[in-house]
This record gives C-alpha cells, structure tokens and sequence, in this order.
C-alpha cells in the first residue's frame, strides 16, 4: 500500500493550536503556510507578525514538518533568553508532540549555546590552573573581552538575581556544588544566578577547551549539548551564535538547510557586537601573564608594547578615527602585534620548556596552555587588525572610549575595532546555501521591508515589496507573500516581504497622542513643560504608565520628580533586578515604571496595569556612537540619505518596538503618549510614524486625557471602596 500523505500545513497547525488551547488565528495561519512555501523554494522571506499573532507556531510548525519529511536540520535562532525558553520549553515541545501522530516519527529537538554558557567539568575538578592571587578581582577590565563574548545584561538572562551579600568566594563555592548536581550545565538553570567573574572561574570559550585531549570528554556538557544537536531535526540557538557564525566560525552550528530568525530586527546589532574586538592595557596584560606562568616564556617585549600603548591610550581623545589609527597609536598597536606574534610562535607545545609544564600549579599543563594560547590568539588578531593597512581597514570602524578608571595607567581606555557593515557576512556566511525566514513583530520600516533587507545583505531589487498601497505595520489584512521584483542580479538571493497583520485592532484600541505644543527636547533630562506634560497624564490615568526614556538620566529625574509631585507609586529602573520591577508594575494598577532601552523591548504587561506608555523624545542614537556614524557617513558619501538609512531607521525600530507595550490583547486599550513634537513637525515624522502600530492619531492634549480618564474611571480598582 502507498503510504498516507503527508498532513497539510494548515492541518498540523490546527494539532498545535489546540494542543495549546488557543483558536485559529488568520495572521498565523498565513504565516504558516509562507513560511512552507519559502523554504520548499529555497528562496528567504522577511515576516512581520504583529504582537498576538502567535509567530512561534507560524513558524515552528512548518519548520518542524519540513525538518522531519525532507530530513533537513532547520536552526532557530533567537536574540533574547526569555524566548529561547520559551520557545525550547514549551511551544517547540508542545508542537512535537501534537504533530508526532501525523509524521513518520517523533520529531528531535535540542538547545545549542555557546561554549562558555556551560559549565566545565575538567575546570571544576582541578583540570585547569586557578589565577594568580589577585587575578579573579581585576576580571572586569580585561579578561571579558579577551576571553567571553559579552553578557547579556543580568535583568535579561531570566535567572534570578543573585544574593547582594554574596561575595565572589561563595559564589564560586556554589557554582562548584551545582556542578555536582546538574544534568545540563547550563548557566541558565542556576538560580539564583552568579557574577561574570565568577562564572568566568568555571567555565572555558571554544579556543580554551581541550577537546579531544580532555580526561572528562565524557562528561563535557557543550559537548553533549552538540552531540545532541547534531542528531537533532531543530535545534534553538541565539544570536550571539549567528554572530560567531557569521564571523567566519560555521562549524559554531550544526550541518543545516534551514535558518528561521526570531527577533529578526536585532540580528545586525548582535553580529556587530559579536565582530568587535577590543585593545587595552588590561588585555595585554591577561595575556601576558599566562605566558609567564603556564608558558614560562619572557614577555620583555610585550610588557615594554604595553606600557608604550598606555602612555598613548592616556593622550588619546575619545570617539572615532574616520582615517585610521593616528600615528603614534598606529606604531603602539603595531608593536603590541608584532610581540603577540612572536609569544604565540613560542607557545606552541614544542615551544613550552619543560620545567614550565611541570610548575603549572593547581591543574594540568594542557589547561595553562590552552588558556595563554586562547588570551594571546585573541590579542594578535585583534591588534593586526587595528594596525592593518589603513586602505584594507576602509571597512574597519575605529574608536576609542574611556571608562571611570582612565586615570589608572589608562587601564580604563580601550581601542575598539568594528566592522563598518555585516550584511555581507550574514549574507555569506549565514544565508548562502539554505533558506532562511526572519520575523519580528516590528520589520516593516516606514511601511517598507527595504531597510531590513538591505541591513541582512538581502538584494533589495530582487524582493517583492508589498503591491498596492504601502502596508502599514499591524494593519489589518496582509501584503502577498510573492509578486514582481525584478532581479537586477540572478545570483541575488530571491527573497519576498509579508506583513501578516494583528489580531489587534490598534485605531479602537490606543490612541497616539503627539505632544505638538511642547518645545523639542534638548539637552536637558527633562524640561519643566516636559515634568508637567507628564505630571497631567499619569493623573488622567491614575497611574498605570509604562515610562520609556532615552537616558538613564531623563528616567531617574522625571521619577524623581513624580515622587514628589503625584501620590502614586514611581519604580525606576535601577531600584531593584528588572523581572522584579515588572512584576511590581503588573500587580499595582497605581504603579508607575520608568527606565531606558531594557524597557523599550520584551516587557509583555497586558491589562489595565499599562494603560499609558510615554516615550521622552524620538530615540535617534548618539551623534557620537561611532558604528553608526559611520555607516551613515559611509551611505552619504555613496550618494544616499545616510541620517534616513541610519539614524530613522534606528530611531523608527526603537518606536515600533516601544509602542508596541501598550496593546498586549484583545482587551487592552490605552494611550501612547509621545513627548517630542518632532514625529508630528519634521520631514521624517511620517517615516517614523508609520513605522507604528496603527493607533488613531491626535495631537490634542484634551483628547488623550479624556481618553485616559474614562479608563481609569473604568477600573475596578478606582471604584473598589476606600479609594480616592
């Protein structure tokens, strides 16, 4: 007998929806099948899906159909913790299971993350050397960026905070106690969490790992974390991944066809990050120390480099260096390279004298080794390319910046180096080959996909932008997921734009009230009209106001000022963790919360707690943020707009994904209050504007506080007895 065929898309969908106990959602139904269609193609596609479409079935449920039929591994990547859990948790879970009775087999899932996420077992056991006595509290300057991809920040891992009183020791003490019981190693089921520092004292990067000289290769954890994804049909990984993927290390991730990018809108910013290398004294110094101790080599040369770079580094103006390195630091990174070079020649182990492997106290030789090797590779590679040649570092962004501690021998400065545009890398080295799906809640800018595509190395001329009138983002109804782009190039990558809509009806359910009458903001946190613009607002909402500032100095003093002013409760970031704030917010309606760029994305408070968001001032980055400064001056010179291709595109992101707080359900309703008359006055307004949900717009004061006070006069809370 034939064998059945296989269940439809739309089919295994519906086993998923119900397995969940939700119900048919056209958006992510359309979703679905796009997503089917693009990767039977081959081609890419970039999905927006508004807030309650329900994009991790729209995408999982095709993935994993398609995983399993044509037995080709699908990747999920996506930029924040919390939805990695989410996602390898419950809906992945879930939609493996409903569909298992549908398919051939039972699909195979497994988690992938970067080798520091997890614990070492050799290093916990003795198998590495500990630092030197004094080493473990000098960590922050230098042996993050030599050795670990940056962290995220505490409030965004998901893992609890943790204890204030807990000192380093303890920490480490815990962690090695955890290490005896975890099945996963994973950092991200300790709870309460640790310090980097400490994490750093049980835990190895890829270029410090063993391999397959490690006693414990048995009981590695990233091991057996790879193990698994290799024989996977999905695996969940994140962007920081991408991001060493993209930098040329593929072999980061498993054999695969399919690419599906959660959180889409931040990809560029976390390949950039992941690509930037860092130069200072404190590096130098790390590296030059476990040459020393576990290579027992002379470091004469590389100690002179590093205190010449200091001495330069001390003199140097902080920001960008648009035509390269000046001379002088130009002839102290070159030094500094030319050192490196020689040291790492020497640590090769038939480099290593004997009588330095047999002093590597409190581990094994191959561990000290490993470590001097990895700190002294990073060192060399990041100096060459600083000292490049100034023509081949054209597409190197420079810069120096400098911390508190500049004053210490210029430890605190550091040189930085960045590449000036990753969408040929994500194109390359992320896309070329395999399919891959992007989707976001906020990827139509100005009603256009162009940005996006354009960013993530996708040809624009080869896509298919919506027909007809410009689609909004979160209108109703969806734009065709293929038409008529015309393919200057026929080896561009063939890709299509679809916004899928809301569930959500924006212009019934919030309001865009644009403060036309106040002056523009300048360079003062908050102005008295600003103070008393907002004093009236969470007055007519009686609280319930989600407050998104582009400074942590706007935010503590308009939170200072409501304290004083209103009687409702004023939480500010900084207060406490952040999971804790939000948890205060959602469970007092009165309550108000204010703080910077962690509050602008994944805050999902739904209900009446947030009925208000006030947005300061348009959110355009730092004229002095080096990246982006470049890349705009790069699109100037080129012929193009370089403040709308950078700085509104940036700043009509950042809206989207901050207005965005507002409506979470069907039930919500509310203002979003923004500060700044120029979305309402400049040119560029109705760009970012339309970069929105598409709230009913106004900009009469007397409309929104109406409107905010019929809501509060609404709440059972204000109509609860012994309420004012």
């Amino acid at each position: 007998m034939p064998e059945p065929a296989a269940a439809s898309v739309d089919e295994l969908l519906d086993l998923a929806v119900g397995a969940l106990g939700g119900s048919p959602r056209e958006g992510q139904q359309e979703m679905a099948r796009a997503v089917a269609t693009t990767i039977e193609a081959g081609e890419h596609l970039l999905v927006q899906a508004g807030t309650g479409t329900g994009k991790s079935l729209g995408y999982l449920v095709p993935a994993v159909r398609h995983a399993v039929l044509e037995d080709e591994r699908v990747i999920v990547s996506t930029a924040t913790l919390a939805l990695q859990r989410q996602v390898i948790t419950r809906d992945l879970p879930l939609v493996a299971d409903a569909l298992a009775p549908r398919l051939p087999r039972t699909p195979r899932i497994a988690l992938l993350k970067g080798w520091h996420n997890y614990v070492c077992v050799h290093k916990v056991a003795g198998g590495y050397p500990s630092d030197e006595p004094g080493t473990l509290f000098d960590l922050g300057d230098h042996a993050g960026a030599a050795d670990h991809p940056a962290p995220e920040p505490a409030e965004a891992r998901g893992h609890g905070g943790r204890p204030a009183s807990e000192d380093l020791g303890a920490q480490v003490v815990r962690l090695r106690e955890w290490a005896e019981e975890t099945d996963t190693g994973d950092r991200d089921d300790l709870v309460p969490g640790v310090s980097e520092r400490a994490w750093r004292q049980v835990s190895v990067t890829s270029l410090e790992c063993l391999g397959g000289k490690c006693p414990m290769l048995s009981e590695c954890f990233p091991e057996r974390a790879r193990g698994l994804a290799r024989e996977a049909d999905v695996v969940v990984t994140n962007h920081a991944m991408l991001g060493i993927a993209a930098s040329g290390s593929p072999n980061v991730l498993p054999e695969h066809e399919v690419l599906i990018v959660d959180e889409a809108h931040e990809l560029t910013d976390r390949v950039t990050a992941q690509a930037t290398g860092e130069l200072s004294v404190g590096v130098i110094e790390h590296a030059a120390r476990l040459a020393r101790r576990h290579g027992g080599l002379a470091t004469t040369d590389l100690d002179a480099a590093s205190i010449a770079l200091g001495a330069v580094l001390m003199e140097l103006p902080e920001g960008r260096f648009p035509d390269g390195l000046p001379p002088a630091a130009l002839e102290a990174v070159g030094a500094v390279r030319d050192a490196a070079r020689v040291l790492l020649s020497h640590l090769k182990p038939e480099g290593v004298p004997a009588q330095a492997v047999g002093r590597a106290s409190g581990g094994s030789p191959d561990g000290g080794l490993k470590m001097a090797v990895s700190a002294m590779l990073t060192l060399f590679e990041t100096a060459e390319r600083m000292a490049g040649d100034p023509e081949e570092n054209r597409h190197t962004v420079l810069w120096c910046s400098r911390g508190d501690g500049a004053a210490r021998g210029g430890t605190m400065t550091r040189l930085h180096a960045a590449p000036l545009a990753v969408n040929g890398l994500i194109r390359t080295n992320l896309f070329a080959g395999r399919s891959a799906v992007l989707t976001s809640a906020t990827l139509a800018l100005g009603g256009s996909f162009t940005s996006v595509a354009r960013s993530v190395g996708l040809d624009v001329s080869t896509g298919s932008e919506p027909s007809g009138p410009d689609r909004l983002p979160g209108a109703s109804g969806a734009a065709p997921a293929a038409g008529g782009g015309k393919a200057a190039d026929p080896a561009a990558p063939k890709w299509h734009g679809l916004d899928v809509g809301s569930p959500f009806d924006y212009a019934r359910q919030g309001i865009l009230y644009i403060a036309r009458r106040l002056p523009p903001p300048g360079r003062e946190p908050a102005t008295d009209a600003q103070l008393d613009e907002i004093a009236e607002l969470i007055t007519a909402a009686g609280g319930r106001t989600l407050g998104l500032f582009s400074s942590r100095r706007a935010a503590d003093a308009v939170a200072q000022a409501m304290r004083e002013r209103l009687d409702v409760p004023v939480l500010a970031q900084g207060d406490d963790q952040l999971p804790t704030l939000v948890r205060e917010f959602a469970a007092d309606e009165r309550a108000c919360l204010f703080g910077t760029l962690s509050l602008w994305q994944g805050v999902d408070v739904p209900g009446p707690s947030c009925q208000l968001v006030l947005i300061d001032r348009i959110p355009f980055p730092r004229p002095d943020d080096p990246v982006r400064s470049a890349r705009s001056d790069a699109v100037a010179a080129a012929g193009g707009n370089g403040f709308m291709s950078v700085s509104a595109t940036h700043a009509a992101l950042l809206l989207a994904q901050g207005a965005g707080r507002l409506i979470r359900s069907t039930s919500d309703r509310g203002v979003v209050a923004m500060l700044d008359p120029r979305l309402a006055t400049a040119r560029y307004g109705e760009f970012l504007a339309r970069s929105l949900p598409a709230f009913w717009r106004t900009t009469d004061r007397e409309v929104a506080l109406a409107a905010l006070r019929r809501l509060d006069a609404s709440s059972p809370v204000t109509n609860s007895p012994g309420t004012n």
